[in-house]
């Protein structure tokens, strides 16, 4: 069972918890944690991007010459693809890029990631963060000392709007909650920083 070590906003180890190995301490499968990103990503995809066809361009109703005895090659428009001006053939058009992936595969992921944060030592759990006021120098000061990478994921286990309206402004730094967790966000950032609340929730909820 891994065993983490638990640390207050002074960066002072102040105790160690047992973590599941179920959720924690299983062997990351790249191949899943791979499809899991780009599932999330494609489905970010707003989808809007659009091109004009020459059925759309507005002009070229009239054929520009006559069909033989110019010596120029044949037109019907001045609004077909070739032309400067023209529609675009075969152009992106409103779509949607979303596509599933089944419970059981999105939850391997997530255990993937989180494993992989253990065996790489990117995981931080910090005993409580409490700020008095909404003070980003409060949180910088606390990611000092909790001595994280350059980008740094807070995991809460509720709603603090002091936490995440501090961290906002910090660049690198994002929070998120338990059941808004995702592998993306985990991989993508250095640091793995939870509350000690928040670790017994992921272990409730992704069991």
């Amino acid at each position: 069972m891994p065993n983490l070590s638990v640390y207050d906003m002074a960066g002072k180890e102040v105790s160690k918890i047992d973590v599941s190995e179920e959720i924690f301490g299983i062997t990351p499968n790249p191949v899943v944690m791979h499809k899991v990103v780009v599932n999330y990503l494609a489905n970010q995809r707003q989808g809007t991007q659009s091109t004009l066809t020459r059925t759309e361009v507005r002009g070229g109703g009239r054929k520009p010459w006559k069909q033989k005895g110019t010596g120029n090659a044949r037109q019907g428009s001045i609004r077909s693809p070739q032309w400067r001006h023209g529609g675009v053939a075969l152009g992106p058009k409103p779509r949607s890029y979303r596509f599933s992936l089944n419970k059981k595969l999105k939850r391997l992921g997530l255990k993937s990631a989180l494993s992989s944060k253990i065996l790489e030592n990117n995981i931080i759990v910090v005993d409580k963060i409490y700020l008095e006021s909404y003070k980003t120098k409060d949180m910088i000061k606390m990611i000092g000392n909790l001595n994280t990478g350059k980008k740094s994921l807070i995991v809460l286990s509720e709603v603090d709007s002091k936490i995440i309206k501090s961290a906002n402004n910090i660049p690198g730094v994002k929070t998120t909650l338990v059941n808004t967790l995702n592998v993306y966000d985990i991989l993508n950032h250095d640091s793995f920083i939870v509350v000690k609340d928040a670790v017994s929730k992921i272990e409730e909820v992704y069991a």
